[in-house]
């Protein structure tokens, strides 16, 4: 049986959310996974070569998921999968018409860290221009991959609002989140942000509302 997560209810056909998981993709108790299967408007960006991550590939991965879907997207991203989102932006440079209405970026490595996995470090140095659309950066206090104040950093040069999600780890499946309604939250602030008429970046800078959690999509049938 399908799981009901839930957004604010919308007049007009919702955004995709495209979800780009990180090293070793998101397994079946991964939250991503979940979203996955409960939302009707949500797809996973197959990046492959999960183990063995190639830099521009993914991003030319991420950049075809974009141009080929039907309608605006809401970029959902774990880990790695943020760092690809920050290179896609770097290298296509995207303008206010690129499709993308806002990203969630959860748990970003600090790939320019020594000693961090090799695999991890082919990402780095970490692209920091702003973003050229609403985002938030969302951390864990105890995140092994990146410490508190390299994640505060790190949102302030993306221009990302910044969301303290407290000790979770790496907001991964070890960190028994369930479907995560805390998530649920900050992807339902950026549908209502990138809702026409679109937010302005000083309007997003302003505190938003906090929605209370309601279902992100009808439920699937089958």
């Amino acid at each position: 049986m399908a799981r009901h997560l839930t957004p604010p209810p919308r007049p007009d056909r919702p955004p995709l959310v495209l979800l780009i998981p990180g090293l070793n993709d998101s397994g079946p108790d991964h939250w991503q996974s979940r979203w996955e299967a409960a939302l009707p408007d949500a797809a996973r960006v197959e990046l492959g070569l999960w183990d063995d991550p190639h830099r521009n590939t993914w991003v030319n991965k991420l950049n075809l998921a974009i141009h080929h879907a039907d309608r605006p997207v809401v970029l959902v991203a774990h880990s790695l999968g943020c760092l690809t989102v920050a290179w896609w932006a770097e290298y296509e440079r995207p303008g206010p018409d690129c499709g993308v209405v806002g990203a969630l970026l959860v748990a970003p490595p600090d790939v320019d860290r020594p000693g961090l996995d090799p695999r991890l470090a082919r990402f780095s140095a970490c692209p920091r221009g702003e973003l050229p659309f609403p985002s938030i950066l969302a951390a864990s206090r105890n995140d092994p991959f990146c410490s508190p104040r390299s994640a505060i950093a790190l949102a302030r040069d993306w221009g990302s609002r910044f969301a303290d999600l407290g000790e979770v780890g790496h907001v991964n499946a070890r960190s028994g989140l369930g479907d995560w309604p805390q998530g649920q939250r900050l992807l339902a602030q950026l549908i209502t942000a990138g809702e026409p008429p679109a937010a302005t970046r000083a309007d997003w800078r302003r505190p938003l509302p906090h929605p209370a959690p309601a279902p992100l999509g009808k439920p699937r049938t089958g």
